[in-house]
């Protein structure tokens, strides 16, 4: 009923700077909360950040003050700016949205496809 697309991942050199966007579409009444996580072969996915739909945001310690996350409620779109890119970086990085449709008036939670992220010289 909710769709994600992602976009803008890819290769880049360490220090280097990427940014991932990702559209929602579908029955959307209201999608509460908006992030990003990442996964890595044989790990858990793990949240890098997210944002509220009053604009309350949680990020990872491991990217505090390199990482930004925003979202324009209108459009039901989050885009995540990466700065000073590591190794440890490298992953696929996942769109996901919260909230509540527009047809049951239940909740969701959407995933995106992933789109990969890799940080290497």
């Amino acid at each position: 009923q909710v769709q994600l697309v992602e976009s803008g991942g890819g290769l880049v050199q360490p220090g280097g700077s990427l940014r991932l966007s990702c559209a929602a579409s579908g029955k959307i009444f209201r999608i509460n909360t908006m992030g990003w996580y990442r996964q890595t072969p044989g790990s858990q996915r793990e949240l890098v950040a997210s944002m509220t739909i009053d604009g309350r945001t949680d990020y990872a310690s491991s990217v505090k003050g390199r990482v930004t996350i925003s979202r324009d409620n209108a459009k039901n779109t989050v885009s995540l700016q990466m700065n000073s890119l590591k190794p440890d970086d490298t992953a696929v990085y996942y769109c996901n949205a919260q909230g509540v449709t527009s047809i049951t008036w239940s909740s969701f939670t959407s995933w995106g496809q992933g789109t990969q992220v890799t940080v290497s010289s």
